[in-house]
């Protein structure tokens, strides 16, 4: 899950050649208006969160399943193709991140061509990923080519549009306004993405083995050719095309989204980034990024969480599919989580209004603990797991909406602190989506591993006594110990509500601007994003 996505910094000195400019423009901002962003201009910067929540989500909760049952890939291959791609995702951020740095300003912006030209070719991949060649051969390299590829040109839709946020305006009210329409919207798209896959490949069904003495073949894979029965072979088939559908329809709302954030957004340019003389390398501004102090602690601690809720998402599938036995029904338990999950964003936007953010992180997240037991020590009940999932959802709106609301706090401190080094807001998103990615590719590749020692058996209608042990473990006990680590870690983070609104004063200052109102959103504003 994704992913989750507070007050922004200024924007980067890079969008901008000094030379263009006059001497007095760049020795001194102008002072302008207060400018509010319209409804209409904010909900088409949130539709461009959708894409990367949707094809997270459909990724995230069903490949792992697709490649062990419907590719029938050996879970060592599955974990390797997991484990690769995510750690390419992880590797792709920063590196979009240097060439965003480089990128000169034009007639579109500096991040907008990145977008748009990304979308064509994002879509293409997304849907050969969901693919299953001929020839069995290849079949491993395939996926894994084509996952790394869409993971590559997804970043480099994604990457952007987190940047993005901090050229929309430069009223921090604005873009915290903005910012939670965004997280509702991308909590919205997961749901959409679990709905789309979920709904379209449980219509089709998986077909399953249930004959225990193919399972004395040693290798998986071989007991599935030894059974070669006409049925379950058309099923297969029809599950194979279910999920090329899917595919489908998420390519055609990707380009959709993509074309309303193009034609509805329109980057600006901040006139504080017009003092500066010389801006500063990418090399230099990574080094004073990994450097303050805010933001490692504010990474460190949302990667334990984020892992959690990660090893959450990639196994729950399995979980409910064998350890629950509710085959027919996980596609619906998942959506009632993301349901839940949706409804619940502009309740935690209001909590942290009125309590703060660091109490927020410490209420919500930690919520997840008593649900995430309840599910494997309960007996097995549908109408009890429905009441878990959507319990669960509330803390996974937290776990989505906290860490973007807070980043941005973060860059603003910086910024604060290093008044001649800007334009670094591309390195602050991509290497924190870095951390993340990258640690969950280690922990999904981990996971799947366990399943194959533990003897999951591909296409099984039912497993061994050690892979139901395992999925709990990966859905429960693994969690809830991340979370806690996460959540202690996180007592380090500096910036409490005095410091972020004095930091928020001193911005204001630094731009010449009046005082604005010290609360993040009005009522009024609250109640249309409701």
């Amino acid at each position: 899950m994704a992913k989750g996505e507070g007050a922004e910094s200024a924007s980067s000195t890079g969008l901008l050649q000094p030379g263009l400019l006059k001497q007095d423009e760049l020795r001194r901002p102008k002072k302008e208006n207060k400018e509010k962003l319209s409804v209409c201009s904010k909900l088409c910067y949130a539709v461009g969160g959708a894409p990367y929540q949707i094809t997270g989500s459909a990724l995230g909760f069903f490949l792992q399943i697709y490649l062990l049952d419907v590719a029938q890939l050996d879970p060592f291959y599955a974990s390797i193709i997991l484990f690769v791609g995510r750690a390419w995702d992880a590797i792709t951020d920063p590196m979009v991140g240097f060439f965003i740095s480089k990128t000169p300003w034009s007639r579109l912006g500096r991040l907008m061509p990145w977008i748009i030209i990304s979308t064509p070719f994002a879509v293409i991949s997304y849907f050969l990923v969901w693919f299953v060649p001929d020839t069995s051969s290849g079949q491993v390299m395939w996926h894994l080519l084509f996952y790394c590829m869409f993971q590559t040109l997804v970043t480099c839709f994604h990457v952007p549009y987190s940047a993005l946020t901090m050229f929309i305006s430069r009223e921090q009210s604005e873009r915290d306004s903005a910012t939670a329409y965004r997280m509702t919207v991308e909590v919205l798209g997961t749901v959409l993405g679990t709905a789309i896959q979920g709904q379209i490949v449980g219509k089709a069904g998986t077909p399953c083995i249930q004959d225990s003495h193919f399972f004395d073949i040693t290798n998986s894979s071989v007991a599935m050719a030894a059974v070669n029965v006409t049925r379950d072979t058309g099923s297969l088939t029809d599950t194979r095309n279910a999920y090329m559908i899917a595919a489908g329809v998420i390519g055609g709302i990707y380009i959709l989204c993509a074309l309303v954030l193009s034609l509805g957004v329109q980057e600006k340019r901040d006139a504080v980034a017009l003092q500066l003389d010389k801006p500063i390398s990418f090399f230099q501004g990574l080094k004073l990024v990994m450097k303050h102090g805010a933001y490692v602690k504010l990474i460190v601690g949302f990667l334990f969480t984020s892992l959690a809720f990660m090893l959450l998402e990639g196994n729950f599938a399995l979980f409910c599919t064998y350890t629950l036995g509710f085959r027919n029904e996980f596609q619906n338990i998942l959506l009632a989580i993301m349901l839940s999950a949706t409804l619940t964003v502009p309740l935690w936007q209001w909590f942290l209004m009125h309590f703060g953010k660091k109490t927020a992180v410490y209420l919500g997240i930690s919520s997840a603990i008593p649900f995430l037991i309840m599910v494997v020590v309960l007996e097995r009940n549908l109408i009890v797991t429905y009441v878990v999932a959507v319990a669960a959802g509330i803390s996974v709106a937290a776990a989505f909406f906290l860490p973007w609301s807070m980043l941005p706090d973060v860059i603003d401190d910086f910024n604060l602190q290093h008044p001649d080094s800007r334009g670094h807001e591309a390195i602050f998103f991509s290497f924190y989506v870095f951390f993340t990615k990258f640690a969950s590719g280690v922990s999904l590749g981990i996971s799947t591993l366990s399943l194959d020692f533990a003897g999951y058996k591909t296409r099984g209608c039912s497993q061994p006594k050690l892979v139901h042990f395992t999925l709990k473990m990966l859905v429960s006990a693994a969690p809830v110990g991340l979370i806690l680590l996460g959540l202690l870690l996180f007592k380090l983070y500096p910036i409490d509500e005095d410091k972020r609104r004095k930091n928020k004063k001193a911005l204001q200052d630094l731009r010449g601007e009046e005082n604005s109102s010290t609360s993040d959103l009005d009522s009024t504003e609250f109640a249309s994003i409701v």
